[in-house]
């Protein structure tokens, strides 16, 4: 795999077929907790329509979903979100977002099922949800980037601290971005195609 620059990927939004040069498609996760940007990042970056299944919040989830940081929140994801963007003429990325509360995690295993790599998304303000997530990736051995989204009133810390906070080893990339911004959740697939380029070629991704 050869991977040039972010300005590789396409800006525009195209038509749902595929391009015609397209030669190889891989599945990536988008996972997180509850919250955390997920569903905005798929939308921000997918060069077709995204599909989601956001439902209305109710009372169901008041004391049984952490909201916290959320609570102006009013749809949440129930199953997955589905997105598409072409990094190369001949490379197309499948992203399928997780939905985040935990009562709705017995559903990542299939979504993890085929998947060649992960976007982990993390909010400042719960990073203890992180934990779990990062683990269930783990345990399945599916590699994974870390993307530190970045809200209003979320506290800044630099990333190597974070790095120690959440146990990461040294070779996991951990990125800043703004979820809402194109470009920026670009460049998180960017790094994240960058990163098993490196395992690949190393042998630590067969």
């Amino acid at each position: 795999m050869d991977f040039k620059g972010s300005d590789t990927v396409p800006g525009p939004r195209t038509a749902d077929h595929l391009p015609h040069t397209a030669q190889a498609a891989v599945k990536i996760v988008i996972v997180g907790g509850f919250g955390v940007g997920k569903t905005t990042m798929v939308g921000s970056v997918s060069e077709i329509r995204p599909l989601t299944t956001e439902e209305t919040m109710t009372q169901a989830g008041v004391g049984v979903d952490d909201n916290y940081g959320s609570e102006t929140k009013t749809a949440t994801t129930v199953a997955m979100d589905f997105g598409r963007i072409s990094i190369t003429d001949q490379l197309v990325l499948y992203l399928f977002g997780t939905p985040g509360q935990e009562r709705f995690w017995f559903l990542w295993n299939g979504l993890f099922e085929g998947a060649l790599g992960a976007v982990v998304l993390i909010d400042t303000r719960r990073l203890e949800v992180s934990f779990d997530v990062m683990g269930r990736l783990e345990e399945r051995g599916v590699p994974f980037v870390v993307a530190v989204n970045s809200f209003p009133d979320g506290p800044r810390y630099p990333l190597e601290e974070l790095r120690a906070a959440l146990d990461l080893a040294p070779n996991i990339p951990i990125v800043e971005c703004d979820a809402r911004r194109r470009a920026s959740s670009r460049d998180v697939l960017m790094t994240l195609m960058h990163f098993l380029h490196s395992l690949h070629t190393t042998g630590a991704l067969t």
